[in-house]
């Protein structure tokens, strides 16, 4: 359980215009910049930026503690929102 009381940003694989962002798996080419190695040698997404679905739509949920941790990775994900007129919300309630 998270303690912030910010809720996550959704990065959602909607345009603003209404259309489906292509390719279909960008949200996990997205969140795979960010993986790192585990001690089991395997690669295991950030805990502040992951890939998910959400009412059938391809997603990448942001904490927004990643924007005090590492802000360069942070402006990233909102410059590749932005630059892809991508959606943007705040989630509110915990994710499944």
């Amino acid at each position: 359980m998270r303690d912030s009381t910010s809720p996550p940003l959704i990065i959602q694989g909607i345009t603003l215009s209404g259309k489906t962002f292509r390719p279909s798996d960008w949200a996990d080419r997205l969140a795979g910049v960010f993986t790192c190695l585990g001690n089991d040698h395997r690669l295991c997404y950030s805990p502040y930026v992951r890939p998910l679905t959400l009412d059938n739509i391809r997603c990448v949920e942001v904490l927004p503690e990643l924007k005090e941790i590492d802000p360069m990775a942070f402006k990233f994900l909102m410059n590749f929102a932005r630059d892809n007129e991508l959606k943007v919300q705040e989630q509110r309630g915990e994710t499944a």
